[in-house]
């Protein structure tokens, strides 16, 4: 269809094939057909907002890194559970504590 759309479905498929998804699975969680889902991959058609939802929450990832490639932020179940065992100053505390991991790290 154009570049917008073939760098898209790029990074969907190439989301898809790192979490060993076939495209019948990935299609099944987003709610769409796995055709649909190949004529994105290809590029060859766009989606609502709604599909891109259902595929960055079935892929675990940001609407804006399928859109963009930019912030790629992972939605993990498990640490967001965790996280909500703590009161809401425990948490500033443990965002504080991440902050400095990640200066550390970097």
């Amino acid at each position: 269809m154009n570049n917008f759309y073939d760098n898209v479905g790029a990074r969907i498929r190439d989301l898809r094939e790192t979490n060993r998804y076939t495209r019948e699975q990935l299609s099944e969680l987003a709610e769409i057909s796995p055709k649909f889902l190949y004529e994105i991959e290809t590029g060859k058609k766009g989606f609502s907002a709604d599909t891109l939802y259902r595929i960055a929450k079935s892929l675990a990832v940001s609407s804006e890194y399928i859109l963009s490639g930019n912030n790629q932020y992972i939605y993990d179940g498990k640490v967001i559970n965790t996280l909500n065992l703590f009161n809401n100053s425990q948490v500033v505390k443990i965002e504080e504590l991440l902050k400095l991991i990640y200066e550390i790290i970097i």
